[in-house]
């Protein structure tokens, strides 16, 4: 099962690697792991998907909670955040591929973000089905580079309203 997991730390040395050799160690395989300073430069959330069962989900969050540098942990149940992932993909486009690559990024409110003779670069975000069906799609042209942050999470508001 997977579960997606925040980490409110202090921005400090060793941090990354006590919090992330907490999941190896009860042995959760991280699915993806992303780790940026906060609007406080003093403090960094650490966004990690992990699979594993609830009884050892439950023990990890326990232990997290007692590392020094550690603010805060929440464990996202489904729907209780807002969920996105960032895709950056190089395409190969000649002048028979670009029209079509165009369309299908007009679709899925892909960004074209650098065009070259021969390639494009393309951005795209979206929760984790978005970036899936958008990958399916540009599957069938010729993927010269691709990278995603995996997943990025923040809780929702209590009564599901925007923040004016």
């Amino acid at each position: 099962m997977k579960h997606t997991i925040s980490v409110l730390v202090e921005n400090k040395f060793g941090v990354l690697a006590r919090v992330a050799g907490m999941f190896s160690g009860r042995g959760f395989n991280i699915h993806s792991l992303n780790v940026a300073p906060t609007h406080d430069r003093s403090l960094s959330r650490i966004t990690v998907v992990a699979i594993g069962d609830d009884s050892a989900l439950d023990q990890i969050i326990k232990q997290l909670n007692k590392l020094v540098n550690v603010i805060k942990v929440t464990d996202f149940k489904r729907d209780q955040a807002v969920e996105r992932e960032l895709l950056l993909v190089k395409l190969a486009a000649d002048s028979d591929t670009r029209s079509e690559i165009i369309q299908i990024c007009d679709i899925f409110r892909a960004k074209i973000i650098n065009v070259h003779k021969d390639s494009l670069i393309l951005e795209l975000t979206g929760d984790e089905g978005k970036v899936r069906a958008f990958l399916d799609m540009i599957d069938q042209f010729e993927i010269l580079e691709l990278s995603r942050t995996g997943k990025l999470a923040l809780e929702r508001a209590k009564n599901n309203s925007p923040v004016k």
